[in-house]
């Protein structure tokens, strides 16, 4: 009975503290105190797809599953930021729906990013990047990465990284300003760098980025895309979170003087104006934290998507109504620009009640043409598939 009366006033503070921060700083989480608001099979029904294609499980009892990337020989490699671990998982029997799972690290230090090339798996802690060598020869038995580069910062604030390769070879890294708003002295932060696939190299490739958790190079003409999540505390509505284009090196998109491209940050805008730099590609709405984004570039989907941008909106954590919890698609102009953004798929938030069940995180294409996306809500890895 102690115990019981113990845990029914923990539970009752932790009520008043949320209640507190969300009436008094804006704070809105997607938490459930006891447990998810589904129970069993998750509710797949209620997300809403275009006509013609479907969504299933491809794996479950991922916990936090986070950022993807996937072998030719057919590994999917998983990645956590809060768990600390990294995974790998096939479908050995070809029917879309993983039945093997391997620990490749455990207690990393927020390891969020993974990528693959020439048979060995890249980890990105939050100050030094991983290597297994030859990794799918040893999924059972990986053995102490090695350590290739380790002088990133250390903070944890914006401290985990997305990464991947690009079209020239080289591992880009980025690194996230420390803060919710600051005017950083290291030009390491805010930024995004990119090293050899030996450590070796290491440079800062663009900057004034507040905090990247997924980008992409277009298919054909190889420039970089990437998302950028906007600052907080500046109202519900301001400022929008971010699509990147950058066509050539050393560009500077704001942060920390300008967001949105027009909006002067209270602060810091004095110093800098907005016209200096370069402004997103498109408005992603107010705190609806897009990370992963994948160009489609399979042959399953309607030509329509051939080329275009998929991008998973994480979803808000102080916005007084909540946003984002959805895949979106940005449709490209021949040069490059973005003519429109549009909802792909949404029914993980609720917006009658404000509940959430799911939060899509990165992207990643099967060989089959299928997406997978995974969600470190749910703690699973979906596929989206068409048959018209």
């Amino acid at each position: 009975m102690k115990y019981i009366k113990i845990l029914i006033a923990v539970i009752a503070i932790l009520v008043i503290i949320l209640v507190v921060a969300k009436y008094k700083f804006g704070v809105n989480p997607p938490i459930s105190l006891l447990e998810k608001d589904y129970h069993g099979n998750l509710p797949l029904d209620s997300l809403a797809l275009p006509e013609g294609f479907s969504i299933s499980v491809f794996a479950d009892s991922v916990v936090n599953a986070r950022s993807l990337c996937y072998s030719p020989d057919g590994t999917l490699f998983v990645s956590t930021r809060s768990e600390g671990n990294v995974y790998a998982i096939k479908d050995t029997d070809g029917d879309y729906k993983a039945d093997k799972k391997y620990t490749l690290l455990t207690g990393g230090n927020m390891p969020n990013g993974v990528a693959f090339k020439d048979g060995n798996l890249y980890i990105a802690e939050v100050n030094r990047i991983l290597k297994i060598e030859n990794v799918e020869s040893k999924l059972a038995n990986p053995g102490t990465p090695l350590i290739i580069y380790d002088k990133y910062p250390t903070e944890t604030h914006h401290g985990w990284k997305y990464i991947a390769f690009g079209p020239d070879g080289k591992l880009y890294v980025p690194v996230g300003a420390p803060c919710n708003i600051c005017e950083s002295k290291d030009s390491i932060y805010a930024s995004i760098t990119r090293i050899n696939p030996d450590g070796s190299g290491m440079e800062i490739v663009h900057s004034g980025i507040r905090n990247t958790v997924g980008f992409d190079w277009h298919p054909d003409t190889k420039e970089l895309y990437f998302t950028d999540n906007g600052r907080d505390m500046m109202g519900d509505d301001v400022p929008e979170c971010e699509l990147n284009h950058a066509p050539k090196e050393k560009m500077h998109f704001g942060y920390p003087y300008c967001h949105q491209g027009d909006v002067p940050d209270p602060e810091f805008g004095k110093n800098r104006k907005c016209d200096e730099f370069t402004p997103p590609a498109a408005k992603m709405g107010p705190h609806t934290a897009p990370l992963g984004m994948t160009f489609y570039t399979g042959n399953m989907f309607p030509a329509e998507y051939k080329n275009q941008i998929f991008i998973a909106r994480h979803g808000s954590w102080n916005r007084s109504k909540k946003s984002g919890y959805d895949i979106m698609v940005a449709i490209l102009n021949q040069d490059g620009t973005v003519k429109e953004t549009k909802p792909f798929i949404t029914g993980w938030l609720n917006p009658k009640n404000d509940d959430v069940w799911g939060r899509p995180v990165d992207m990643e294409l099967l060989p089959d043409g299928s997406l997978l996306i995974s969600d470190d809500y749910a703690d699973v890895i979906y596929r989206v598939s068409y048959k018209g």
